[in-house]
């Protein structure tokens, strides 16, 4: 299975420095010391030091084109400034996401760089930064207390790589050996999201057949066991769990448990 986006790696290049932007414009002026609501052991600084040191992780394998994952003590200033002061994180995570982009558009998508998935290329990178982007900046945006939207193909790509990553055996078998947890794996259990907001050129309806061992995938519009509707940046913080299903944004027809325990058992990033 290609783990290949829907867009260009260029376009991922964009969107990540326009996501980073994003961020730091819904953190610029908030409290720092706020404890955000979806990662409850991170303060807001903690979570800004996460996603700039993760660009700049991702972007010294990219420039690195390393074989093998490299430590976080290996990168240069991946931990970031001394102290939170609002500003010095402002311009580390400017600077960090640029040298990432830089890296990415000198390697080019094909590049081989190491992953933690059957797939070593920089195109990876562009998209899974990207992504990781998007998600942490709805975490700022909900610790914030401001508005958070995403543009269509970014959400609907954003959503197809989760599913797409979750067919990894690398990742089903991570899921199965955790202890303590529910399988949603059942003979016809089945979850469909239908987007109802989205251009119909998007194709923002996916069927999740959980009737084998791991998590199946495609896009269609068919009957489930469980349907969720509602409008496509909901249904990516559905996924995501950055939106309690019980959340009148959307719309839930059929056997919820089916819903709560994939939403559950789901949570590999």
């Amino acid at each position: 299975m290609t783990l290949q986006g829907s867009l260009s790696h260029e376009r991922y290049c964009a969107e990540l420095l326009a996501e980073a932007e994003a961020f730091r414009d819904t953190v610029r002026g908030a409290d720092l010391t706020a404890t955000v609501p979806t990662c409850p052991d991170w303060k807001l600084a903690d979570l800004i030091r996460h996603v700039g040191g993760a660009h700049r992780w991702a972007g010294a394998m990219v420039a690195r084109r390393a074989t093998e994952a490299l430590s976080f003590s290996d990168v240069t200033d991946v931990q970031g400034p001394e102290g939170d002061d609002p500003d010095a994180l402002d311009s580390w995570l400017a600077e960090g996401a640029e040298d990432t982009v830089r890296a990415l558009r000198e390697a080019g998508p094909e590049a081989t760089v190491w992953t933690w998935t059957p797939e070593r290329r920089a195109g990876f990178w562009s998209r899974r930064m990207a992504h990781e982007t998007v998600v942490h900046r709805a975490d700022a945006a909900l610790t914030a207390g401001v508005p958070f939207e995403v543009a269509p193909e970014m959400a609907a790509d954003c959503l197809e790589e989760w599913f797409q990553l979750g067919e990894l055996s690398e990742v089903a078998e991570r899921l199965a050996a955790r202890e303590g947890l529910k399988s949603p794996f059942a003979p016809g259990r089945s979850i469909h999201l239908h987007a109802t907001d989205a251009p119909p050129e998007l194709t923002a309806e996916w069927l999740l057949d959980l009737s084998g061992d791991r998590v199946v995938h495609r896009r269609a519009h068919e009957k489930a066991t469980v349907a969720v509707r509602g409008p496509l940046t909901d249904l990516l913080l559905l996924t995501f769990q950055r939106l309690p299903a019980d959340s009148d944004r959307v719309e839930i027809i059929g056997e919820r448990e089916v819903l709560d325990d994939w939403l559950t058992y789901a949570t590999f990033g």
